[in-house]
């Protein structure tokens, strides 16, 4: 089942988003808050590099979906700023499966 689930680039780059999303999530709203108001830094020493490896994966995600489904710059622009800004994964993610459910453009 998620062999299928991760079938298409796209596919893999909503479920990358969506767990760099959390990571990001985790870093702002949790182990940034232990650190600077209660001095706790162990959660960002562990939630910052792992939010980081989630970053890259997600970036290599979005350049093979974009490359696969020939997005445009503005497209894949688009795709990555919201993965800055925090809770925009999740509003990007419903595009991104009707596009996963489209027919891929030919290809030539």
């Amino acid at each position: 089942m998620l062999s299928a689930m991760l079938s298409t680039p796209i596919a893999r780059l909503r479920l990358v988003a969506i767990i760099e999303a959390i990571s990001y999530l985790v870093l702002l709203f949790v182990a940034m808050p232990l650190k600077y108001v209660w001095g706790i830094p162990l959660a960002v020493r562990v939630a910052g590099p792992v939010h980081g490896i989630l970053f890259v994966a997600f970036l290599i995600a979005l350049f093979r979906a974009a490359d696969a489904r020939s997005w445009s710059w503005r497209r894949s622009a688009l795709v990555f700023a919201t993965s800055l800004v925090p809770f925009a994964t999740f509003w990007i993610d419903r595009s991104l499966r009707e596009e996963d459910l489209a027919p891929a453009p030919a290809t030539s």
